[in-house]
């Protein structure tokens, strides 16, 4: 992948942000953040040119990111969610374009991102 696109990040694990982080880096790309709470992350998808979103649907303490996601549907940027609760019909209203389990190596993360940005 080439062109440094802009990749919002939003865990609220530090060492999974870092991780990913380091992934998005090694294959070229920007991070925004990472964001690990809901009050920054919903300022980042707010204000910040974004290309695409790696978003992890639970942030602790029953806080979930879905003000984010519908931040980044109306701004249609495309987004995966990252979880490690599996797939759920009720996930499907989120407008998410990929949905990866965690933990997820990098040629998972390289497909999702194939998938939001090409």
């Amino acid at each position: 992948m080439s062109g440094g696109k802009r990749i919002l990040v939003v865990e609220d694990e530090l060492l999974l942000a870092m991780m990913l982080e380091d992934m998005i880096f090694e294959l070229g790309h920007q991070v925004v953040g990472p964001a690990l709470n809901l009050s920054d992350a919903l300022s980042l998808a707010r204000d910040e040119t974004l290309d695409c979103a790696i978003i992890d649907l639970n942030l602790g303490r029953g806080v979930l990111s879905t003000p984010v996601a519908e931040i980044l549907r109306e701004r249609n940027i495309p987004f995966a969610l990252s979880t490690g609760y599996g797939a759920d019909p009720q996930l499907d209203s989120l407008g998410h374009t990929h949905l990866l389990g965690k933990p997820f190596a990098m040629n998972e993360l390289r497909g999702a991102l194939d998938a939001l940005i090409g």
